[in-house]
C-alpha cells in the first residue's frame, strides 16, 4: 500500500458495529441505476451515514456496502474483507453468529487511478441476494479516495481487496455486478432472479 492510512484507521482501533440497521435496496429498484454525485460537505450526517452503513453490512453480513444500496446516490462505499463469523453454542444449545476482528474501511469520492491484468473472481451482492457469479476484474489497482473528514489518500490494493473495491464502485456509477457478465448469462440470471423474487 502507498498509504497504509494508519493514522485514519487508529479511529477505528476499537470499532464495535452500531447504530441503525438501514434497509437494504435490492434489484431492480431505481437507485441501483443511477450514477452517484460527489460528496462535498464532511460533516456529522456523513460519518453518522457512514456508521449506519458499516452496522448495516455487518448485520448482513456482507464485506461491503455502497450509499445506493440504501437509498443514498452519493460516492461512498464502505467494506471489510477482514471480520470473522464465527458460530457460538450458547448455554441453552442454541447457536448464534459471533462477529469478530473488525477492519473497517470507507471509501468517500473514490477514483481508480490504474489497473492491472485480469483475474476470475466469485461475486455476490446484497442488492440481489441469492446469486452468486464469477466476474472478471483487474487484479491489481490503485485508487485514491477521501475519509470521512475530507482528508485524501492512495492505496495499491490487490486480491480480494481489489476485487471488492471494483465490486463497490460499479454501484457508484450505476452499475451490478451481473451486467459484469456476457449478455447471454446475464439475462438468464436476472431472469431467474427476478421470477425469484416475484413469487416472494
Amino acid at each position: 500500500m502507498k498509504n497504509t492510512v494508519a493514522a485514519y484507521q487508529k479511529a477505528f482501533e476499537n470499532y464495535q458495529p452500531e447504530g441503525k440497521v438501514l434497509d437494504v435496496y435490492k434489484y431492480p429498484s431505481p437507485v441501483l441505476k443511477k450514477v452517484a454525485k460527489p460528496i462535498l460537505e464532511f460533516d456529522d450526517n456523513l460519518k453518522e451515514l457512514c456508521l449506519n452503513m458499516l452496522h448495516t453490512m455487518y448485520h448482513a453480513p456482507g464485506i461491503g456496502l455502497a450509499a445506493p444500496q440504501v437509498g443514498e446516490s452519493i460516492r461512498l462505499f464502505v467494506m471489510d474483507i477482514d471480520f470473522n463469523k464465527d458460530k457460538v453454542t450458547n448455554f441453552d444449545g442454541t447457536t448464534e453468529s459471533k462477529l469478530s476482528n473488525f477492519n473497517p474501511l470507507i471509501f468517500i469520492n473514490p477514483e481508480i487511478t490504474k489497473s492491472d491484468e485480469q483475474v476470475v473472481h466469485e461475486e455476490g451482492c446484497l442488492s440481489v441476494p441469492g446469486v452468486y457469479e464469477d466476474v472478471k476484474r483487474s487484479a491489481e489497482i490503485t485508487v485514491k479516495f477521501q475519509d470521512w473528514d475530507g482528508n485524501s489518500h492512495t492505496i495499491d490494493a490487490d486480491k480480494l481487496l481489489s476485487v471488492c473495491i471494483q465490486h463497490e464502485n460499479d454501484h457508484l456509477d450505476g452499475i451490478i455486478f451481473l451486467e459484469r457478465l456476457s449478455m447471454l448469462k446475464r439475462n438468464l440470471l436476472m431472469k431467474k432472479y427476478l421470477k425469484k423474487k416475484k413469487k416472494k
